[in-house]
């Protein structure tokens, strides 16, 4: 697949805050830990960048990062500003869940765009929206061994799986790019805020009476 060179500045921008976003909620997990200066600069560059990597290697175009080293240097800037007002948030881990879903609602209509872009089925673009928005938050938690925001019960993938179906079905019947982006991003964050305040969550797998038994005799 072949990328185009004339990137929209709205996307590109996107992009950047996003990766932003991400990189906040990287850094915060390494404040939280009590790590130096360097282990905040490494929590911000893979969270930040981590979804969009594997998104463009599985999708066999150049990495994001490396035809344009501005993105590490935004999550690099943004490491050193946390380092130094990370300690005026009281509640890191409640600032780290709205700077989560901030971001996966950025980086998901981003990641989903770029992959219509490349000329991918409107499927591939939807799982592809939501590898970028749910990678980074997965690295940076299963390296610093906090909760995985998603696997707790409320509602995450899912916000991030309609955020990316709202754009490619407004693109699918010719909505502005624009309004697009805004109605996907919208639909992710509010759908993420709201399961986080009241607690949504989809059934959970319950397994068989049988299998449950089978399981307490073991």
């Amino acid at each position: 697949m072949q990328v185009s060179s004339q990137i929209p500045t709205a996307l590109v921008a996107l992009d950047f805050f996003g990766i932003a976003v991400f990189a906040i909620s990287g850094a915060l997990v390494a404040a939280e830990k009590r790590q130096d200066f360097f282990t905040f600069v490494f929590f911000a560059v893979v969270t930040g960048v981590g979804g969009g990597t594997i998104r463009d290697v599985i999708l066999n175009v150049p990495v994001f990062w490396v035809l344009n080293p501005l993105y590490v240097a935004a999550c690099l800037a943004t490491a050193i500003v946390m380092h130094f007002i990370a300690p005026l948030v009281e509640s890191r881990y409640t600032t780290l869940l709205w700077f989560d879903a901030f971001g996966l609602a950025l980086v998901t209509v981003a990641g989903t765009v770029k992959t219509l872009d490349v000329g991918a089925p409107a499927l591939v673009a939807v799982v592809m929206g939501v590898v970028t928005g749910c990678v980074g938050g997965i690295i940076r938690d299963t390296l610093g061994h906090v909760p995985s925001v998603l696997l707790r019960r409320e509602i995450y993938v899912t916000a991030s799986v309609l955020g990316a179906w709202t754009y490619v079905g407004l693109n699918g019947v010719g909505a502005g790019r624009a309004a697009a982006m805004i109605t996907g991003f919208f639909v992710t964050f509010i759908v993420r805020s709201l399961a986080m305040t009241f607690g949504w969550s989809l059934p959970a797998f319950r397994p068989s009476s049988q299998s449950a038994t089978d399981d307490s005799e073991k």
